[in-house]
Parts: structure tokens; sequence; C-alpha cells
């Protein structure tokens, strides 16, 4: 644990390690551990934190003409400083096909989700007409929940007013991402946002566009695939699970985690390595720092924070 100016929180999640500074900022280190099924796997995957947040930081930057957020600088490759936001309790997450949780769903026979109708005679993978929001409930801990609009508005989690706003930024980020996607020969298949406010301007948090929030596919044999009923070519963390499922793990009790070893290790690196040359477009230069750098650059970096926005309001 690092020792900050002006520290007043500290937070260790699965993957990431957040100090609150001055009860005003956030220093999010994103860790090289690695999480699947709600269970830290034991070995930290190397660059995995470093792939994350350039990615992160490359899609806020790419977006922020749409919604303000909360990043300031990247002052090290796994470290974001920014603006600590009073969080929304729902994640907005939207699908463009019908993949993952909404299939499993599919294909139970129900035909709604999250308050949202779902057409009949759609199959794995196919596009919707329209990209859905299918929100979810954060959880501390344990899985999130699914909940409709109707019931984030009535239970008074957000006003309707400002949800109808997180929808909007919502869509427009999706196109955004879909629009980057393209250019890379990958379609952005579902991702999830997460927002917050400072006064009464709401800004978009955490990360955006990575393989650990969102799901691509690769957009060139798409459509061969679908008519054939074949899988689609993935770019996402679900290679981790599958590994995971194969070697008899899903999170459940009594199940034991199956040894990492050094050669499962290197090709899980390798892999994000790959998700992050591929989404950006860019070559990938490991960087090593240590804890003692680290600090030393993240202790400069906060002598320097801007005061926080006086707000005018979005909503």
């Amino acid at each position: 644990m690092l020792q900050l100016p002006n520290q007043t929180g500290y937070y260790k999640g699965k993957v990431r390690d957040v100090y609150t500074i001055a009860n005003k900022f956030l220093t999010m280190i994103v860790s090289d551990r690695i999480s699947a099924f709600d269970v830290v796997l034991p070995r930290p995957i190397p660059y995995k934190g470093q792939v994350l947040n350039q990615i992160a930081t490359e899609m806020l930057d790419a977006t922020a003409d749409i919604v303000p957020n909360w990043k300031i600088s990247s002052p090290l490759p796994n470290v974001s400083v920014g603006y600590k936001c009073e969080t929304y309790p729902v994640e907005m997450v939207i699908r463009g096909n019908l993949t993952g949780h909404a299939w499993r769903t599919y294909k139970t026979g129900k035909r709604e989700l999250c308050g949202v109708a779902l057409p009949d005679g759609m199959k794995e993978n196919d596009y919707f007409k329209t990209p859905i929001i299918t929100p979810s409930t954060k959880a501390h801990e344990g899985h999130d929940e699914d909940i409709s609009r109707e019931e984030i508005i009535k239970r008074g989690l957000v006003s309707e007013k400002e949800y109808e706003q997180l929808e909007k930024y919502t869509l427009a980020l999706f196109e955004r991402g879909k629009k980057i996607a393209k250019e890379r020969g990958l379609i952005l298949v579902d991702t999830k946002y997460e927002f917050g406010k400072i006064g009464d301007t709401i800004y978009l948090i955490d990360e955006i566009h990575t393989p650990d929030s969102s799901r691509y596919f690769y957009a060139d044999d798409f459509e061969e695939r679908q008519n054939n009923n074949e899988p689609q070519k993935q770019l996402s963390k679900e290679f981790v699970r599958e590994w995971l499922m194969e070697n008899g793990f899903q999170g459940k009790e009594g199940q034991q985690v199956p040894e990492m070893t050094d050669e499962v290790v290197n090709k899980i690196s390798e892999r994000y390595i790959e998700l992050y040359e591929q989404i950006t477009g860019k070559k990938f230069v490991k960087q090593d720092i240590s804890e003692k750098e680290m600090e030393a650059k993240l202790i400069a970096a906060l002598e320097h924070l801007p005061p926080v926005p006086q707000t005018i309001g979005t909503l």
C-alpha cells in the first residue's frame, strides 16, 4: 500500500487499488490481478493493468466531446488520476447483439430482459434491430443484478430526468465505440458504462471499452459464421473463463482454481497484449515500474491537481 499526500481513503477491489485524495480526487491503480466468476485468481498477469489502463485512457479521450469524464491524467502506464464523483448506483449495460447473459436468458424462452422486449426468431449473436439498454444494480460483493428502467425510477435510485440523460449518453458512447471498433476490423458487441456527478454535472467514470468491460467480435467473418451457425471469434476476457471452465472451475463452492503454470500465465499475458494492439491499432510497449518509482511519480502528479470544476449543470 502506497502512502500518498492528502490521502483520505483507500479501497482494494478485485483488480484495482483506489486512493482517495482530499476527498475530491481518486488515484486508480490498475493491478495485474485478474478475476473471473467473482474470484481473484491466484497469480497476477504481467502487463494486464497497463493494457486495461491505456485502453481506457485512449477511449475516455476519444469520447470526451460526448460527456465529461473523471480522468485528469495518467501519470503512469497503469495509473489514472481523476475527480471523485458521486456515483450512480446502477451500471448502464448496452447490447448490440444477442450474446452472453442476454442469450442465456433468451434460450430459456424468456422474451424480456430488464423490461426490454426481445423479438422471437433470433439466433445467438444476431444483431438487435437497435441496441438495447439492460441496466444492472452495482453490487459491492457478488453479482450485479438486472433491473428495469421503470424499477430504477420507481425505487428512486436515479431520477427520471437524470436517467433519460444517462440513456442518451450511453447510446452516444456506444455509437462512438462501434465506430472506433469498425475502424479496427472489430464489432463492439456489448459493454457497460458507469456514471457519477459533481454538483449537477454528469461524468463518465471508471474504464470504458476495455476487454474486461466489453465484448468484441472480429468483423471480417462475422456474417459467414452467423450463416453457418458457428461461434463468433471473440476479443474479450472470455478466453480466461473458457480455460477455467475447461478445467472444472466456475466459481462454485468446493471448486478449486486450476493450477496457473508459467505457460498459462504467459499465454494470458500475450492475449491481453494482443487485445490492446487490436483495439487501439498501436504497438504495445511493455513498461516495468517499481513501487518506489510509482509512489514518487504519483506524489509529483498529485502536487499539480486542478481545482474541482464549478459545475453549470448538464441535467
